[in-house]
This record gives structure tokens, C-alpha cells and sequence, in this order.
């Protein structure tokens, strides 16, 4: 027992050490846990041979991954995502084992070993890729949602790849591990329920499994969680989604599939539940604990005696996987309409082999159609390319965004061919809904923005912009800035704004400045530059929803209205005393005078209130009806 918890130590404190720090130096967490691993593994041997049994332990964090990612897609999803889903995602897997077989078969390989080899580097890593990803909050993005489809039909394409790979065994193998097999088996026996079954019985025990977990979760499922939840326990409703997952898991296991495409399937099924928020938080945690754990052991599982004897032939298949996954990825990206940054982000985020690569490995020894040799070399690449993922997604974003930013500013901008009352400078979120509102009554505008993307995005929408820096004097003097009555301000850098500001006070001071800000600091700087007129992005929106939750919690919708414009009329009464005390602060910045005009504001705005509720108990009840209340 002792073991054990001095093993539990050393894994947990190389995480806790390795992953910050990992962290904090921009390498992201994955990089961080394989560090760790190589370090209390290869490098200082604190771990060894339970390495091997951890991984497989640790791989219920990809397992529980999965069915975290079925829970937040519905079927109508799945079926509007076909098109990547089956195209991007079927091309890749096809292409990408068709070309690694063609190089094996150069190299005067068997066929089928040559096939096996490239099933299993066809595949890439769904655990570090969506981690990334979500740590980096591309997930969203296009490319995000690319590398998502790819992933979601390679994890399918397991378990075909699981019934192929039986039938590509190697006569010269059979014999040579038959023995070794049969005494594995006595020593460390397995449940398995298809076993010697004929293959048309075999079909019909897996499709019966997977109609007991999807039947499961349509009838089964909800009654079961009603009840747990009407114990009120948290742990019980935690044991009860731990359950579910593992008796999954154990099912695709006794019918020879992969308890990830099981758990994932269940995750499908249960995504309209709802109990499902409530199963992701359950679940989440032991996900991410075991998912650090898993890649831990795939940087501690690197062989580093294999890997100095052969580094040369090691390190040259690594990046020749890495290179022509990235090419294949690459050009369907191009060919599936991928943009810009985003066909980089798909092509290097996919460019390793994966976690389902060990999986299909260990098969394909056990069923004789891999020779150990040429299983443990494919084995440390495997690992290797899942190593060196984080570092592409640092090269992606340190290289690859900024570069395709600065050709985005070197774009030439656009000749504005039209003349307009109102010029915009911003077509974000704040822009778009102004510009909309005008150009709704009649009033001619002229928009510009510093994002081609977005300009060209707005166009298919028929919302005319044009491309173009609006802090550029020549720009401005293009765009008819003479002509126009009013400047509407709304660009997404506060700098920018400022000084966009005090260039046209400068330069054209007989045009009406109206400007975003985005809060009071950025309010006082644009008010000391000249604007005439600001507005606090989120300031209206905050004091609307606090009247709707004034009127939620019992006052009258004309009542909550009054004391809404109360708030606003006692904060303006004050708001130039508060303007002067900041621009007198030495670095116009927040003093004790302002901090003391801040307090004296909130207790006159409670003053006020309180006034209000005074003025209306004295008002009679039927006053509406009479029209008293209306001087």
C-alpha cells in the first residue's frame, strides 16, 4: 500500500509542479504533463514498469472526454455537420493511411503490415487536440470546428479499423506468438463475450449493444437520474453518472468496441436531457484528472534506450508524419473552403498520430500482424508526435497568426466610391446595430473597418463597408469626412479611439463626434479628447436588465422605469465634478478625491432612491387612472 501512495505522490506532484510553470511560460497545459512524465519517467526514473498499467487506466479520462463531448452535440448538429463530417473527415482518414502506405511499401514492406502502419498514424489525438484547443478558446473557430469534425470521424473509424485489422494477420506470426498469448491469457485473463462467435452472430451482439445504450438512454436514463436527484445527495447523483459512463465502457468492452465510441454515442444521446449540465459537472473533474494522468504516462512511456539506439530513423519518421499529415490536412482544407489562419490551425493542430494509435497498436501485436520490433519503434513516434502538438500550436500562434495579421494590414484598402451623411468607423457588434438603425430611415452612411474578414463577411449579408484604417488622415479625407454631419466612433482599441478623436477636434473640429466607450476610464479619456457626445457600451443594457429585475421581483414596470431614470439623473448631477477630479489626478487615474466624489455619488444615488419611494406612498393608489401623477 505504500507503493502505491508514494507512486499517487510523485505522479500528482509532477503535475502540480510541471503544469503551472508549463502554464505561465505559454506552453499550455498538455506540454506541461508530458514534460512531467519525461522528467519523473526517462530522465530521473521515479517511475517504471506500472507506467504501462497506468496508461491504460488513464485512458478512461479519453473515454470520459468523449462522452463529455456526445453531451454537447444533438443528433440535428451531427447532421448539419455531414458534409466536414463524412468529407473532410473520411478524405482525411482515407488519404492520410493511403499515403503512409505508399511510403511503407517503398521501404519493400509486407502490404498488410504496410496497411496496419497506416490505419494507425491515420489517426490523431482528440485528447491534446481539444484540450488545446479549448485552452486557447479557438474552439469555436472555424478551423476549431474543422479539426472537431476530423476528430469526431476518426473516433468512428476505429472500430471498423478494429474488425480490419483481425484479417491482415501474418502466418509467419501466428505461430511465433501463439504461446506467448496463451500464457498472457492464463495469467491475466479477459472478459470477452464474442469471442469464437461466427461473424454473423458477432453483428448481431454489437448491434445490440449499441441499441441497449442508445434505447438505454432514451427510456432508461431519465427515471433513473429523476430518482437519484430526489435523494438530494451529490455524491449519490456523482456515483450514479460514474456508473453510467464505466458500465458503458465495460459493455463496448465485452463486445469487442471501443468504450469511447460507446461513452461518446451516450454523450449523443443524452445531449437534449436535463440532467445533462448536471452530468458535465459531475463528470469534468475526474475527466480532467485522469486526461493529465493519461498524458503523463505517454511522456513517462517513452523508451529512451529504443529512441538513442535508432534516433536518427526515429526523429525522420516523426517529422515525416507530422509533415504529410499536415500537407493532406492542408489541401482538403483549401479544397473545403478553410480560410486563411484557420487552414493553418486544422493542418498543424492534426499533425500528430493519437491516443486510439497505442490502442490499434496493442491490437494489432495481439492479433499477429505487427512484429514487435516494428510495434515499439511506431510506438515511441506515436508518442513523439503527440509530444511536439503543443509546441506546433505555439509556432501556429506565435508565427503563423501574426503573420497572416500583418498581410491582412498590408492588404491595400478600398476606394470608397460614395459619398454619405454619416461616416462609421467600426462595423463590430456596437457599429453594426447603429449603422442598421440609420440606414433603416433613410440616412446614407459610409462604414470602415481595419478587418478585411469582417468586411467581407458583412458584405454576403448585403451590409455594404469598406477596408480601411480610419485613424488614417488620407483615408478620412477619402471618405468625405468634410462633408459629412456626424462621425460615429466605434473601433475595438481604446487607444485608437482617443486619438482618433483628438485628431478631429484638431483637423475638423465642425463635425459632431459621437463615440463607444467602453467604460468610465475610457469615458473620461474620450470626454478630455473633445467627443461631444459617449455613450458606455454596456451602461443602458446593465440599467435595463436591473429594471426588468426590479419588475421580476415585484415593483411595477412603470415604477422600476422611474427609478431607473432616477439612477441616471443623480449619477449626470455628479459626473462632471467626477470628470474634474480625474483629469486633476496626477496620471489622470483614480485618487482619493475621486474615490471620496465615488462614495458621496453612491449614498446621494440611495438618497434618491429612498426620496422616490417617500414621494410615491404619498401618491394615491388610482392616481394612473386620474392623471395626478403625471406633472
Amino acid at each position: 500500500m505504500t507503493g502505491y501512495f508514494i507512486q499517487a505522490f510523485i505522479y500528482l506532484g509532477a503535475a502540480v509542479v510541471a503544469v503551472p510553470l508549463a502554464k505561465r511560460l505559454g506552453l499550455g497545459s498538455v506540454l506541461g504533463y508530458l514534460i512531467a512524465g519525461v522528467i519523473i519517467g526517462p530522465v530521473v526514473g521515479l517511475v517504471g514498469e506500472e507506467t504501462e498499467t497506468l496508461k491504460h487506466f488513464a485512458e478512461f479520462g479519453v473515454v470520459m472526454m468523449l462522452f463529455l463531448v456526445g453531451l454537447e452535440l444533438e443528433p440535428r448538429l451531427l447532421w448539419s455537420m455531414r458534409q466536414r463530417l463524412l468529407g473532410l473527415g473520411g478524405l482525411q482518414v482515407s488519404l492520410t493511411t493511403g499515403a503512409f502506405m505508399a511510403i511503407a511499401l517503398m521501404f519493400n514492406i509486407e502490404w498488410r503490415i504496410a496497411l496496419t502502419i497506416g490505419l494507425i498514424l491515420a489517426l490523431s489525438s482528440t485528447a491534446i487536440v481539444l484540450q488545446t484547443l479549448k485552452e486557447k478558446g479557438l474552439t469555436r473557430s472555424e478551423g476549431g470546428r474543422a479539426a472537431f469534425s476530423v476528430l469526431l470521424f476518426q473516433d468512428i473509424a476505429v472500430i471498423p479499423m478494429l474488425a480490419l485489422i483481425p484479417l491482415l494477420e501474418l502466418p509467419e506470426l501466428v505461430q511465433v506468438t501463439s504461446s506467448i498469448a496463451s500464457q498472457v491469457a492464463e495469467s491475466n485473463p479477459q472478459l470477452d463475450l464474442v469471442s469464437g462467435l461466427p461473424n454473423w452472430v458477432y453483428a448481431i451482439v454489437v448491434l445490440g449493444a449499441i441499441a441497449t445504450v442508445v434505447l438505454g438512454g432514451f427510456y432508461l436514463s431519465r427515471p433513473l437520474f429523476r430518482f437519484v436527484a430526489q435523494s438530494g445527495l451529490r455524491e449519490v447523483f456523482t456515483a450514479t453518472a460514474l456508473m453510467l459512463v464505466i458500465g458503458i465502457a465495460a459493455l463496448m468492452s465485452l463486445v469487442g468496441l471501443s468504450p469511447a465510441l460507446g461513452t461518446f454515442l451516450a454523450g449523443v444521446v443524452l445531449a437534449n436531457s436535463e440532467f445533462r449540465h448536471e452530468l458535465e459537472a459531475n463528470i469534468e473533474p475526474f475527466k480532467g484528472l485522469l486526461l493529465g494522468l493519461f498524458f503523463i504516462t505517454v511522456g513517462a512511456g517513452i523508451n529512451f534506450d529504443v529512441l538513442s539506439a535508432d534516433w536518427l530513423l526515429i526523429g525522420a519518421i516523426t517529422a515525416a508524419v507530422i509533415l504529410v499529415k499536415a500537407s493532406i490536412v492542408h489541401a482538403l482544407a483549401k479544397m473545403f473552403g478553410i480560410h486563411f489562419s484557420n487552414r493553418w490551425l486544422v493542418s498543424l493542430g492534426l499533425a500528430q498520430a493519437g491516443e486510439f494509435g497505442f490502442v490499434l497498436l496493442a491490437f494489432s501485436v495481439q492479433n499477429q500482424v505487427l512484429p514487435d520490433d516494428i510495434a515499439q519503434l511506431l510506438g515511441i513516434v506515436v508518442a513523439l508526435s503527440m509530444f511536439f502538438t503543443p509546441v506546433l500550436f505555439i509556432f501556429f500562434e506565435k508565427i503563423v497568426v501574426p503573420r497572416f495579421e500583418k498581410r491582412q494590414v498590408q492588404r491595400d484598402e478600398d476606394v470608397i466610391d460614395e459619398k454619405g451623411t454619416v461616416l462609421i468607423a467600426g462595423m463590430g457588434r456596437f457599429g453594426q446595430i447603429v449603422n442598421r438603425l440609420l440606414v433603416a430611415n433613410g440616412i446614407h452612411t459610409v462604414v470602415l473597418d481595419y478587418d478585411a474578414k469582417l468586411v467581407e463577411n458583412l458584405r454576403n449579408l448585403n451590409i455594404k463597408g469598406y477596408f480601411g484604417d480610419a485613424t488614417r488622415p488620407q483615408l478620412l479625407e477619402t471618405a468625405g469626412i468634410d462633408e459629412v454631419d456626424l462621425f460615429v466612433i466605434a473601433i475595438d482599441d481604446r487607444e485608437r479611439a482617443v486619438g482618433l478623436v483628438e485628431h478631429l477636434k484638431r483637423r475638423h473640429p465642425h463635425v459632431a463626434l459621437l463615440v463607444r466607450a467602453f467604460d468610465q476610464i475610457h469615458y473620461y479619456q474620450l470626454k478630455q479628447a473633445g467627443a461631444e457626445f459617449i455613450v458606455k457600451e454596456t451602461y443602458h443594457s446593465a440599467l435595463d436588465l436591473a429594471c426588468e429585475a426590479l419588475t421580476r421581483l415585484g415593483f411595477n414596470s412603470r415604477r422600476a422605469e422611474q427609478l431607473k431614470n432616477t439612477f441616471i439623473r443623480t449619477e449626470d448631477e455628479t459626473s462632471d465634478d467626477m470628470f474634474d477630479s480625474w483629469v486633476s489626478s496626477a496620471d489622470s487615474g483614480i485618487g482619493p478625491g475621486y474615490r471620496e466624489l465615488f462614495m458621496q455619488q453612491e449614498v446621494a444615488i440611495r438618497e434618491a432612491m429612498q426620496r422616490d419611494h417617500s414621494d410615491q406612498e404619498l401618491i394615491p393608489e388610482d392616481s394612473s387612472a386620474t392623471g395626478e401623477d403625471e406633472s
